[in-house]
């Protein structure tokens, strides 16, 4: 009577074990991904026919990912859209501005939604996706939710 009980509790470590394995296997893979994709910054500017001016807001649009202080240090209009890349209509949104570009003189400042607790609360963001028109001083000006409409057209018909 022993022998089938040891087997049974056995078999039930190897389930619990393997089990802890592959979750814990799996969250190291989708942070070592989540610390690569911020050591790698993507910077997409806008294809324009004019060319950049050093001086002004002539310059054409762009898309950062954020860091600290890149509102202040940035010209022109700024949006930051709060990004999570888990997020289907976020990827739709981001492939949007790749293809089309950010708008002429619009920097499009990408901040991950996972981790910017702060900002998120700061501009009242609770859905990724959303998009907040900011001042100079990183003020909310306006912020619009792309969700039902993830693409660059609906974003600055809303805010710009």
């Amino acid at each position: 009577m022993r022998k089938p009980l040891l087997l049974a509790l056995l078999i039930l470590l190897l389930i619990i074990g393997g089990g802890t394995y592959l979750l814990t296997s799996n969250n190291a893979k989708q942070a070592k991904d989540v610390m690569a994709s911020k050591e790698q910054p993507t910077s997409v500017a806008a294809p324009s026919p004019e060319p950049a001016v050093a001086t002004g807001n002539t310059n054409p649009g762009a898309y950062i990912d954020y860091k600290e202080g890149i509102v202040a240090s940035t010209g022109g209009t700024k949006l930051l859209f709060f990004h999570a890349p888990w997020c289907p209509q976020c990827r739709e949104l981001e492939a949007s501005i790749k293809q089309n570009g950010a708008p002429k003189d619009v920097t499009i400042i990408k901040v991950d939604y996972d981790t910017s607790h702060s900002l998120r609360q700061k501009y009242g963001v609770t859905l990724q996706t959303t998009v907040v028109l900011v001042d100079d001083n990183g003020n909310l000006v306006k912020k619009f939710v792309a969700y039902d409409e993830p693409s660059i057209d609906a974003v600055t018909k809303k805010l710009l």
